[in-house]
């Protein structure tokens, strides 16, 4: 059963989340951003080289999947403008130039491999994802969800670019080498069978950090939501789905005997020590919410700079069974966002303080 649904007009939630998106994709396809140098290519030789010559069946794959998301967010942006043929046509057209221009300037970093493969495996994900989003579109269930986002949230100045930023921090923190809200990598020393591994010293910063993190996450829900009460709900599930997401990427990830390093005695400590910070800060009207919301951003964004030391992407690489580069990115952009957020929430601060 479907019926027609048009995008809510005043709605730039997916205009975000896409621009979000294509960001991650630049990050993981140019990373680390360094060495440029002409290499001796041509692109032309790339487009005509042989298609499975040095490729495998995980790098399509994996490329495919990268774009199935860019292709769902096209669809559904353009379809709020034009109608389902001509915006299934952009939408694919669109994936495909991003993935040509960030095939040509990988030809300019050494770590980097240009492939027309590539381009051919990002073209069909960005056109699998287009076609799912127009066949989800008119479900109504999706139109329900629709409205329901509608109605649970304020409307007005930021709300939507204030969904993205929760939707940012959840894909951040799903990080299974972080600590739960934590934003230090998770480095203890190469297990052994038969060895005991020695307790670290407990870090009470770590817990202010946990702590000030949920606060921000918090702080930023009960500012989104119509009724204030139902933050405390929101924010308990968006925990819980983390917490999931989290577990099963450990699970799929790292070695067994890291499974639940993540979940440590000094984010259980600030886990607690922000409930009952954001219990207390409940009764608060909202312009104080900002105030606190804002001096909670600085307080994390000061400590994860000149306090904490997070370590390297790639020291938390001993953790992980898996074999492949992109795990690296991945860390590396978790730490990025994590560091950034309180920055962009100061940025949505100032934009909802004329609604609040």
């Amino acid at each position: 059963m479907s019926t027609h649904f048009a995008a809510h007009p005043r709605s730039l939630l997916r205009r975000y989340l896409l621009a979000v998106y294509v960001l991650l994709i630049l990050y993981a396809s140019l990373s680390p951003f360094s060495g440029w140098q002409e290499q001796g290519l041509e692109f032309g030789e790339v487009l005509t080289s042989p298609l499975w010559q040095t490729y495998t069946a995980f790098d399509a794959i994996t490329n495919c999947l990268a774009y199935v998301p860019l292709g769902m967010l096209l669809m559904l942006t353009l379809r709020a403008h034009w109608d389902a043929r001509r915006s299934l046509l952009f939408a694919t057209l669109g994936g495909l130039m991003l993935s040509f221009a960030l095939e040509y300037l990988q030809m300019y970093l050494p770590s980097r491999i240009s492939s027309n493969a590539d381009i051919l495996s990002n073209g069909m994900g960005g056109f699998a994802g287009a076609l799912l989003a127009l066949a989800i579109e008119p479900r109504v269930w999706f139109v329900c969800a629709t409205h329901w986002r509608i109605e649970l949230f304020q409307r007005g100045h930021g709300v939507d670019f204030g969904l993205a930023l929760v939707m940012l921090w959840m894909f951040a923190q799903i990080n299974p080498s972080l600590p739960m809200l934590g934003n230090v990598f998770i480095t203890e020393a190469a297990h052994r069978i038969f060895m005991t591994m020695p307790e670290e010293p407990f870090n009470v910063w770590e817990s202010i950090a946990v702590a000030l993190n949920l606060m921000m996450i918090g702080l930023l829900l009960q500012t989104l939501l119509h009724v204030r009460r139902h933050a405390v709900i929101a924010l308990v599930l968006t925990l819980c789905v983390v917490a999931l997401a989290k577990f099963i990427a450990a699970a799929v990830l790292l070695k067994s005997w890291a499974l639940l390093l993540w979940l440590n005695s000094e984010a259980m400590l600030g886990i607690v020590v922000g409930l009952l910070l954001m219990w207390g800060m409940s009764w608060l009207r909202r312009p104080y919410l900002l105030w606190m919301a804002i001096l909670a951003a600085l307080a994390y964004f000061v400590l994860a700079l000149w306090v904490l030391d997070g370590g390297t992407p790639s020291a938390a690489m001993r953790l992980y069974q898996w074999r492949y580069g992109h795990l690296l990115n991945y860390n590396g952009l978790s730490q990025m966002l994590s560091v950034m957020f309180p920055l962009l929430l100061g940025v949505y601060l100032g934009w909802a303080r004329r609604r609040l």
